[in-house]
């Protein structure tokens, strides 16, 4: 069985590993078909680690996969042989009081791929709990099953942000999450969603998205167009997904009174907080970490017409060429969104 091995640092290669054997009691084994690339995969092959998480042996990258099921374990019921499916990265220790609690996301003890010591699924085939795997409808490709996993942190945020009918919101940052935060914050009732890049070519790949608006950070104020287009009054649901620490500099003020802030990017260093500003305006704050009960509906909105995750694949590479890929990603090229591999 073929995989994507990464040793250490700026080492990794297409290696020859163990096959993964039958799935049991509750589980299925998935030939792999799609996998995408995600920042955290290139942040191990470039810096061997992200914070805790250090690579001190060998492991398999991906985390973003769609495939087929090729064999399903005792007391699997609801899926079958060659279903095709999406597999939800994150399994938790089901007799954890985060999972009781129904926050399986947050977890100490949660295996997600492609998280040291955790194998990922850039792989010929995974062995995965039957739980966290779903079944993909005729409408949805291989490749926008793959797309489920970033998705699923963009439905995330909108649950979190808990949008009511009409809201206007804000996205700072057009990147692969805020793009997918965007778009969930819009199919989940936002009349009209703001979203600021300081690239514009990223920006351009949302004109004529209905009901979402590019706003350019280079040549103009987020907070400014949107009071502007509001009477004065602001969006209701502010989502920072940068996670760049200048963006937090007037993000207290940004949201209109009353209004919701929702920390999705994930800064690398501290951050300004300025609580007199949030607690006058009475703006509160909800934060994101990976996703937990969405991913079906998730599978089920990208399903509509009002998602369109397809238009988001910038590049297919295949597996033989996964370096190659992950040279690509390195490149930031600035139409780029979302890099994928196909076995």
């Amino acid at each position: 069985m073929r995989a994507l091995v990464l040793h250490e640092k700026n080492r990794m290669a297409i290696e020859e590993v163990e096959p993964v054997g039958s799935p049991g009691p509750g589980e299925v084994r998935v030939a792999m078909h799609t996998v995408g690339i995600c920042a955290s995969d290139v942040h191990y092959w470039t810096d061997g680690k992200i914070g805790p998480f250090v690579v001190e042996a060998p492991m398999v990258l991906g985390h973003e996969g769609s495939g087929t099921v090729v064999e399903v374990g005792e007391g699997v019921s609801h899926l079958s042989v060659g279903d095709r499916v999406a597999m939800e990265p994150g399994v938790p220790d089901p007799s954890s009081r985060a999972v009781r609690e129904g926050n399986y996301n947050v977890d100490p003890g949660v295996q997600f791929w492609a998280t040291p010591p955790v194998h990922g699924c850039l792989t010929d085939e995974v062995i995965h709990p039957a739980a966290y795997t779903f079944a993909l409808p005729d409408s949805l490709s291989y490749a926008e099953g793959a797309l489920i996993e970033p998705f699923s942190v963009g439905m995330f945020a909108a649950t979190k942000a808990d949008i009511a009918p009409g809201d206007v919101a804000a996205v700072v940052g057009a990147g692969t999450i805020g793009i997918m935060t965007a778009i969930a914050a819009r199919a989940g009732g936002a009349s009209t969603v703001y979203i600021s890049d300081v690239l514009p070519e990223k920006l351009a790949l949302l004109e004529g998205m209905e009901g979402i608006v590019p706003v350019d950070a280079t040549t103009e104020d987020l907070g400014e167009r949107v009071r502007a287009e509001t009477g004065g009054w602001g969006p209701q649901v502010v989502f920072e997904a940068t996670g760049a620490a200048p963006a937090y500099k007037n993000l207290w003020s940004l949201p209109a009174p009353g209004g919701r802030i929702v920390l999705v990017g994930m800064p690398v260093d501290p951050v300004p907080f300025d609580i007199a500003t949030a607690q006058s305006r009475g703006i509160s704050l909800e934060t994101v970490f990976r996703y937990a009960n969405v991913y079906q509906k998730a599978i089920d909105l990208a399903a509509t017409d009002a998602v369109d995750l397809g238009r988001f694949v910038s590049e297919t590479f295949s597996f033989d060429d996964s370096v190659g890929a992950f040279e690509r990603f390195l490149e930031g090229r600035p139409t780029d969104v979302k890099i994928q591999i196909t076995l």
